[in-house]
């Protein structure tokens, strides 16, 4: 059972990716560009957590991914103000 929920993690999180290699182009390491890519990986987890609620480790990635997303904003609005509003912008995200 744990195999099985491990290859639907990964092929969702490889979509995901494929999605954000599209629209990002070559920026990959830029704190704006992980936040995009955190946002699609958390919006397909989420997707995921609802429909089985008992996956505990489904749930605490998505929560490793939040946290992760969070840090990366934080050092955008104490850096970067004007990329953090950008961002968040594009987003979406109520912060």
């Amino acid at each position: 059972m744990g195999y099985y929920v491990f290859i639907l993690l990964f092929i969702i999180i490889m979509a995901a990716e494929k999605k954000v290699k599209a629209t990002a182009g070559k920026d990959t390491w830029s704190p704006e560009a992980q936040i995009e890519r955190l946002t699609q990986e958390i919006t397909a987890l989420q997707g995921h957590v609802a429909s089985n609620k008992k996956d505990y480790d489904a749930k605490r990635a998505l929560l490793q991914k939040v946290a992760k997303r969070r840090r990366f904003l934080r050092y955008l609005k104490e850096n970067h103000l004007d990329r953090y509003a950008e961002i968040s912008k594009k987003t979406g995200l109520k912060v």
